[in-house]
């Protein structure tokens, strides 16, 4: 006998469980349902405006509206948060960024959902370190240490890939662990860029 689910069942158990984003899979766990009955009913309730559909094989209770960051580290594994979002989340740089950015060790991709752009950067799995479980609103995410995150930023500007911001509020940045991380991607030249971007810095100040 085929499994009848019920839509106000259904969105309430999700919610209960903190399952608000979810893959075709898991809504199969959690109901003990087939592929198939998953799939239709999933299918069924996006055209019924119960699920969002944010990419292939990722879906979320449309009323739900989760943390952007807890979304980023869901939509595409493993990754943290970091680079642009990440500063800007820890007032580096003063600039407000709506995509949310973060680093991977897969392949860089970008998704454009309907509630948000996310982007992921690949960098290398010995750098894929430096960030911490946040809570932030009732809800756990992974993002990155300032320091990683000013890390991971100055790999891509070292790659030609991102420009160096020249208002970067580097007071509460440890130098020390700044270097640490930047070793571990076996770049010289970014240990250049860190003398760099203190001195500019130092200069700045001054000058304010």
């Amino acid at each position: 006998m085929i499994k009848k689910l019920k839509r106000i069942e259904v969105e309430a158990k999700l919610k209960s469980l903190g399952l608000v984003v979810f893959t075709p899979r898991e809504f199969q766990g959690v109901f003990s349902v087939s592929a198939g009955v998953a799939s239709v009913f999933i299918s069924n309730n996006v055209k019924s405006g119960l699920f969002l559909k944010l990419r292939n094989g990722y879906y979320m209770v449309k009323d739900s509206r989760p943390s952007h960051y807890y979304i980023a580290n869901k939509l595409y594994q493993p990754s943290y948060i970091s680079l642009a979002k990440a500063l800007s989340h820890y007032n580096i740089i003063p600039e407000v960024v709506y995509a949310i950015t973060s680093v991977t060790t897969k392949t860089p991709r970008e998704f454009d959902t309907p509630i948000g752009v996310f982007s992921y950067q690949k960098i290398k799995k010995e750098a894929f370190t430096g960030y911490r479980l946040t809570e932030l609103d009732g809800v756990r995410f992974l993002l990155a240490e300032p320091e990683k995150a000013m890390a991971d930023y100055l790999y891509f500007v070292d790659l030609k890939k991102a420009s160096l911001n020249d208002r970067l509020e580097l007071r509460n940045i440890n130098k020390n662990k700044l270097i640490k991380y930047v070793r571990l991607f076996k770049r010289s030249r970014m240990l250049k860029l860190i003398d760099q971007v203190y001195a500019h810095y130092r200069k700045s100040r001054k000058i304010y």
